[in-house]
């Protein structure tokens, strides 16, 4: 490790909480349906929609119709991708003259991109179009990151509201988000990028000479807008097959910082929304605080694993850290860095190969996909997994003084309780339950690039990385297969939708709840308390679920290495 690597981590710090204030603050006036600075340009906009869908932005639907709302329009946009991928060969935009989409990669990618997830089994400048990855997936980095949002606003106003019984209005909320968030935002990270050296063309792939003489293909194509919204969005499907370690995608030092602000600025900023829109802006600062702390201690681990290296190389007389798999121009802290940040939220981005990092290096990434990537998470994703564990939290603090469980004046009840762990219990169902089939059937097990302990590592990293709605992979794992591609699109379904179905209903119930006044008995969830008590209870339910598959994979793979061991 060295003074540079942690001055880079800083300053990215540094730059994500300078943010958190003001875009929660516009986030939050956005929202509330107050006017802002795009309400001229977008106003007009904004309502045209709503009168082509036939609503407005004083129609309130309940907690199931806005449910049913979000359930119709993401079926929707999977028929869609799905139909536009069948037929590709047939549409234009296709320059390359690439043919339709298999079925059960066309049902895997369209799951993946409707999903927030991105897992990407095929080669993006290889297998789309130009068409489909602009209509297509570019579409749906849009709206599955608007959804995401609209789903924390959602449950804020379950918070923030009493004794009413709507949440809000799905289709207000979606377009919102789409028009004045995710929209503007990355009109301008599209003009820096192509400033930066990204292209943004619809021309026909460029055919070069190299050196050598050989005649070569260099893919281009609507690049710099794509990676706006796969990076604000936390989307992370990649135009190319290598994604942000491709020079087209991230270019240089500055790009990889600029992707990795607005991985998190969103997520990030959502929890000032949330202080703001409850009245009490300490609430917010203490998830802030909370998924800091966690965020920090996956950074150091990380880091220090891949800057220590392997021994068993060391031995060899080559010294230094853990190069293998990572670009020379970010290096290790910046590969480090951008590994904790792609799976703290839920974007799945990679600017280098997680399969290559240490074993150690390797673990934390599946931790904090393991964990829901609440740290930060996904855009709306992230910051609503949060506040389930925050239910979870106060019900066990409850139980620990003997009083009846209460958040910002709301009595936590068996209703809510049950909801947030049967949100929670989900993502282990997908994670480990398919994980341990797929090692009992031969032809899964044949697509593992690694024998031993690392091999397993690719499995469960695959189905991780999945249900958290991550997208990222090892590298190692042939995922373009019948059964990894059925299998991974359900455990990205289950891992999207059973957590959001009883999130909302939780912001149902809270929102009809009559807010009970603060007293000498409340608990207090905006100091250094209720951090820790917070972070502990996500460290242990993540410990107790996680560490027996932990243990028989990188865990195992890290002793063998200080063994001298290999496999």
């Amino acid at each position: 490790m060295t003074i540079n690597g942690w001055i880079q981590i800083l300053v990215f710090c540094g730059i994500v909480t300078v943010l958190v204030k003001p875009l929660g603050g516009y986030m939050t006036r956005v929202f509330n349906g107050e006017r802002t600075l795009l309400s001229w340009i977008f106003g007009p906009v904004e309502r045209g929609l709503y009168a082509i869908a036939g609503t407005s932005e004083r129609e309130e639907q309940h907690w199931t119709t806005y449910t049913a709302a979000l359930l119709f329009f993401n079926l929707a946009g999977f028929l869609l991708l799905y139909i536009l991928q069948r037929l590709q060969g047939a549409l234009p935009f296709n320059p390359a003259g690439m043919a339709a989409v298999p079925p059960e990669l066309a049902f895997n990618t369209a799951a993946s991109f409707m999903t927030n997830t991105n897992w990407q089994n095929y080669g993006g400048e290889s297998t789309m179009s130009y068409l489909v990855q602009m209509a297509g997936l570019t579409v749906q980095n849009f709206v599955s990151a608007a959804t995401g949002v609209a789903i924390a606003v959602a449950l804020i106003r379950g918070f923030s509201r009493a004794s009413v019984k709507s949440i809000g209005n799905f289709w207000v909320d979606l377009t919102r988000a789409t028009l004045y968030v995710l929209l503007p935002l990355c009109v301008v990270l599209t003009l820096v990028y192509v400033y930066l050296g990204m292209p943004q063309t619809l021309d026909a792939y460029v055919e070069a000479t190299t050196l050598e003489g050989v005649r070569q293909t260099i893919a281009v194509g609507p690049v710099a807008s794509q990676v706006a919204i796969k990076m604000l969005g936390t989307n992370g499907g990649g135009f190319f097959n290598a994604n942000a370690a491709h020079p087209f995608e991230n270019p240089d030092a500055i790009s990889n910082l600029i992707q990795m602000v607005s991985i998190f600025a969103i997520g990030a900023a959502l929890t000032n929304v949330f202080g703001r829109m409850v009245g009490n802006q300490r609430q917010g600062g203490a998830i802030f605080a909370t998924m800091g702390v966690l965020f920090l201690a996956g950074v150091v681990v990380c880091y220090w694993a891949e800057a220590a290296g392997n021994p068993l190389v060391h031995a060899l007389g080559l010294e230094g850290g853990n190069m293998e798999g990572k670009e020379v121009r970010f290096g290790i802290s910046l590969s480090a860095l951008f590994a904790v940040i792609t799976t703290a939220a839920s974007c799945g981005a990679v600017n280098a190969m997680h399969d290559s990092f240490t074993a150690l290096g390797g673990l934390i990434p599946l931790i904090n996909m393991e964990l829901g990537e609440i740290i930060v998470g996904g855009v709306g994703a992230g910051f609503y997994g949060i506040l389930l564990f925050v239910v979870l939290a106060i019900f066990v603090a409850g139980l620990m003084v003997g009083r009846t469980p209460e958040y910002l004046g709301k009595k936590i009840e068996a209703k809510e309780v049950k909801m947030a762990v049967l949100a929670i219990l989900c993502l282990p169902l997908a994670m480990l339950v398919l994980t341990a089939i797929a090692v009992l059937l031969p032809h899964a097990v044949a697509s593992i690039a690694n024998p031993g302990p690392h091999g397993f590592s690719e499995i469960l990293y695959a189905y991780t990385s999945a249900a958290a709605n991550n997208g990222s992979a090892f590298g190692g794992l042939t995922g373009n297969t019948t059964w990894y591609n059925i299998t991974l699109g359900i455990a990205m379904l289950m891992g999207r939708f059973l957590v959001i179905i009883p999130a909302l209903a939780i912001a149902g119930s809270l929102v009809a709840k009559k807010t009970v006044p603060a007293s000498a008995g409340t608990f207090p969830t905006d100091g250094a308390l209720f951090v820790g008590l917070l972070s502990g209870v996500i460290l242990i339910v993540g410990g107790l679920t996680f560490f027996p598959a932990l243990a028989v994979g990188p865990i195992v793979e890290h002793l063998a290495m200080l063994l001298g061991q290999t496999f």
